[in-house]
């Protein structure tokens, strides 16, 4: 069986990330790809490797029809310690891994940021719109709780 390779553009829209961040994983060598010419192509194996997932058996095409609608959320919680910090970042992994993180099998993406000096949680949330409001409940109850 042929060796399957990716272009950055495709590997961005299977991750549903922008091509600029797919690039600055590969020249980060977070994300191994091989250049060709100017351009990087990506192995199926890597990209499963760098992902953790099997890789789709063909390479997305921009047109694939219907409608999408996606959320980009960025959450700042201000004046939370990093014991809250932590309570709030496991509980919303965990939601996310227990059936939260779907949205007409699409996966849910979080990350979330702590600055300390300055007391700040920033929780990006970029994933279908009904996961991503349910998510924001949760995120939302969890900052109304003391410290």
């Amino acid at each position: 069986m042929a060796q399957q390779y990716y272009s950055v553009d495709q590997v961005a829209e299977l991750l549903d990330l922008h091509v600029r961040t797919v690039r600055g994983y590969v020249r980060d060598g977070r994300l191994k790809a091989t250049r060709i010419g100017k351009q990087y192509r990506i192995a199926r194996e890597d990209l499963e490797a760098f992902t953790g997932h099997p890789a789709p058996a063909s390479a997305p095409s921009a047109g694939r029809g219907g409608r999408h609608a996606e959320a980009s959320v960025v959450v700042r919680i201000d004046e939370i310690g990093p014991e809250a910090t932590i309570r709030l970042t496991n509980t919303v992994m965990a939601a996310i891994a227990h059936g939260g993180g779907q949205d007409g099998g699409e996966r849910l993406r979080v990350e979330t940021v702590y600055d300390e000096e300055r007391a700040v949680l920033k929780v990006i949330i970029l994933g279908g719109l009904d996961s991503t409001a349910e998510l924001l409940k949760i995120v939302n109850a969890l900052t109304g709780q003391p410290e």
